[in-house]
């Protein structure tokens, strides 16, 4: 990466006063992260940056700023916490706190996830979206990356959350191509985007969970119609395996309609599979590899995350 694009902080370098950068843990099209020390909360935090080229770049300093006005106005145990945001001057960052633990994606990725460990954690993160479509703000990139499996697990990633109030003037496309709802594809849709969409986002990221695969074919980033860019547009899901039980199989299923209305809410979700889920062996979330360092924070050194 080229040096204008990465802060590229050595170990005990100052980031801004009394916060020290440890090691660079990844970062996106805007944001660069890195495990810091904070002298005044005397822990580790988590500092997210936007990168040298973005910061004469308004459109980035503005999305900073939603950011970190989502994340003040959010207070939940399943979402990622943020302790200070420094939104003027040569290096506009956020602190968050600091989670140790993986993406649900790398579990995914690596082991696989039981239907014993992922109802569980389902009903949390149908909590966190409830909580937010509560207060009037829809996430719009749920998803197995941004979900890190601590104890308990957070739903993080806020940069592109939306006041439901303004998602009527969403620009362009916004999300992961993989993991957007139908009205979040195409603008003459934008104004249906609402707690249902993120119910979406919930249940391609149960499927994929569970099948080891998404539901629809590949996104084409250069397809030339929006059927092949976006998939979902007009394919059908696939069927979850078999030995996935009949209620859980239609539940997930049913966040994937095309029409919003047609999808449960995230409460009404979670009310499907509790019981589901009181009905199954209880089973760890398996967060270590055996012999071998488990940390990972919410940016994964090894695994950059996807452009805005």
């Amino acid at each position: 990466m080229e040096a204008h694009h990465s802060w590229c902080f050595a170990e005990g370098e100052e980031i801004v006063v009394g916060r020290h950068a440890v090691e660079r843990l990844g970062g996106g099209h805007r944001h660069e992260a890195y495990l810091a020390w904070d002298d005044s909360l005397l822990t580790l935090v988590t500092v997210k940056l936007l990168r040298p080229s973005k910061i004469d770049d308004p459109g980035s300093r503005a999305a900073l700023a939603r950011e970190a006005e989502a994340l003040t106005s959010l207070q939940h145990p399943v979402l990622v916490r943020s302790l200070d945001a420094v939104l003027a001057g040569d290096r506009p960052h956020l602190v968050l706190e600091f989670l140790d633990g993986p993406r649900l994606s790398t579990l995914i990725r690596r082991y696989g996830v039981i239907l014993e460990q992922l109802l569980p954690l389902a009903l949390q993160l149908c909590s966190a979206l409830h909580y937010m479509s509560s207060r009037g703000i829809v996430h719009l990139d749920v998803k197995p990356r941004n979900v890190l499996m601590s104890a308990p697990p957070r739903l993080i990633d806020l940069s592109v959350a939306t006041r439901l109030d303004q998602v009527a003037t969403l620009a362009k496309p916004t999300g992961t191509d993989a993991y957007m709802a139908p009205e979040q594809c195409l603008p003459e849709r934008f104004h249906e985007i609402g707690p249902p969409s993120d119910v979406w986002g919930l249940g391609v990221t149960l499927y994929e969970a569970l099948a080891r695969s998404r539901p629809f074919p590949p996104p084409s980033t250069d397809a030339a119609s929006p059927e092949q860019r976006w998939p979902q547009l007009a394919a059908e899901p696939g069927p979850l395996p078999g030995e996935v039980p009949d209620a859980a199989a239609e539940a997930i299923l049913s966040c994937l309609e095309k029409k919003p209305g047609n999808r449960p809410y995230a409460a009404e979700l979670a009310e499907v599979l509790e019981p589901l889920a009181s009905e199954l062996p209880r089973a760890r979330l398996g967060l270590c590899r055996p012999g071998g360092r488990t940390r990972r924070s919410m940016f994964d050194p090894h695994e950059e995350t996807e452009p805005k």
